[in-house]
């Protein structure tokens, strides 16, 4: 990252600013850092957003076409640097909230670094190439993040958790699992979670469903989608669904064959791409194998996923190169965990490899029961606030997801996972007592 510096005009002026000018200066300021961050200001922060800045903290450009869902209108196509001229938007972030060195006259001047700092800002945007114009977010905290909980999360926690979810812009949230509570006791309230959510319009809900009376469960309870989840590490399927790889994909087809005669979309999972918490690195050809089979089986999409978060750019690069081999980039997703810290690293090389959809847990949930040591997802937080520094669209508000992670942080009792969401907390509670 690049280093943070206050701009050179900063500290001439600020010996003779008078202590009311200070504190308006560094509302302005740190109101303006929350705008590129994607949040709301704290109310109470007046001064005017900054020249050039929407409301939702990115630079105002000619607005592209919308996302279809087929992701086809998310690339930006002959276009080799599309964030070169948002340069300022991501210097924007690194913004130093030092009262003692602003002053009145430089309310509305935009400091986002030194001429030097803003020169290898251009530099690396050389670099960021080929990145979509939008990408969809698919939020797994309610499902892949609460199933992984010591204690059970009460249902009306739940449901809360997926409205305030539902209302950030998050245009898919998987609701839940319709597994056997002798496995997954945490989900067993599926069918009372479904028939609250399943009359919430404008977004859609997938279910996990692991086999076909899974999928009469879930489609009995008002499902509008559901979703298979098979692995490519022939151990980790046996220790995790009791059944070897072919076997899980012959499970799979008869719901993706149900399904289609109840015109509902199945989602696919593609677990362990990269490693194995029993066999170790997992050969890119079998990723390929397995997401092939889920997606010829009629998966509208199929989701990648680093189940332990052992992956980094190196390792995903090549899993990524087979499996676009043998299904088209626009029907893939990514899913990584942040085990190792690579996660964001490693969705930013996926962007630039043509893949538009993300899988991340709101304040990180997650974890994996079969991987000691495994973390949450990707957090949420996290994830929009890396693609609205580099002027990606989401339709996500970044500061109601944070309100959704505080909610659920609050009743697990710990902290939120997402050093976005932490950070930009402190800001906002400091810019609220200026």
């Amino acid at each position: 990252m690049l280093a943070s510096r206050v701009c050179s005009r900063s500290a001439s002026q600020s010996s003779t600013a008078s202590p009311r000018a200070l504190t308006s200066a560094a509302a302005s300021a740190a109101r303006s850092l929350l705008l590129r961050s994607g949040m709301q200001a704290t109310p109470g922060l007046s001064e005017r957003p900054c020249p050039g800045i929407g409301e939702a903290g990115v630079r105002k450009a000619d607005a592209p076409p919308p996302c279809s869902s087929s992701g086809d209108s998310r690339r930006q196509t002959n276009q080799r640097h599309p964030v070169s001229n948002r340069a300022k938007s991501v210097g924007g972030n690194r913004h130093v909230l030092y009262a003692s060195y602003l002053s009145q006259n430089q309310q509305n001047y935009r400091c986002f670094s030194a001429s030097s700092d803003q020169e290898r800002i251009e530099a690396a945007n050389r670099i960021i190439h080929d990145l979509p114009r939008c990408v969809k977010i698919v939020e797994v905290g309610p499902r892949d993040g609460l199933q992984n909980e010591k204690n059970t999360v009460p249902t009306p926690v739940k449901i809360e958790l997926i409205k305030r979810l539902a209302t950030s812009g998050l245009s898919v949230v998987e609701a839940t699992s319709f597994v056997s509570p002798k496995w997954v006791p945490q989900l067993a309230d599926a069918k009372d979670v479904m028939e609250v959510v399943r009359n919430i319009t404008g977004v859609n809900f997938p279910v996990l469903t692991p086999n076909l009376k899974g999928f009469e469960a879930a489609a009995a309870a008002g499902a509008k989608e559901v979703a298979i989840f098979a692995s490519a590490s022939e151990a980790f399927s046996k220790s995790n669904i009791n059944c070897s790889i072919k076997q899980s994909l012959v499970r799979y087809n008869d719901v993706a064959l149900a399904a289609k005669k109840q015109e509902i979309p199945v989602r696919g999972y593609v677990s362990c791409v990269v490693g194995c918490p029993v066999e170790g690195s997992v050969p890119p050809s079998n990723v390929a194998y397995v997401a092939k089979e889920l997606y010829d089986m009629g998966c509208y999409e199929v989701s990648l996923g680093d189940t332990i978060g052992v992956g980094t750019p190196g390792t995903v690069i090549p899993m990524l190169e087979a499996v676009m081999s043998v299904v088209p980039v626009e029907k893939l997703a990514v899913h990584f965990h942040d085990t190792y810290g690579q996660s964001l690293s490693n969705i930013l090389v996926s962007l630039q490899m043509g893949v538009s959809v993300v899988d991340s847990s709101v304040a990180g949930l997650g974890g994996c029961p079969y991987a000691k040591g495994a973390s949450g997802n990707v957090a949420t937080e996290d994830v929009v606030y890396m693609l609205n520094g580099l002027g990606i669209k989401t339709g996500v508000d970044l500061g109601k997801v944070m309100a959704a992670g505080e909610f659920i942080c609050k009743h697990l009792g710990r902290q939120s996972g997402s050093k976005a969401a932490t950070a930009l907390s402190k800001v906002t509670a400091s810019a609220s007592k200026l």
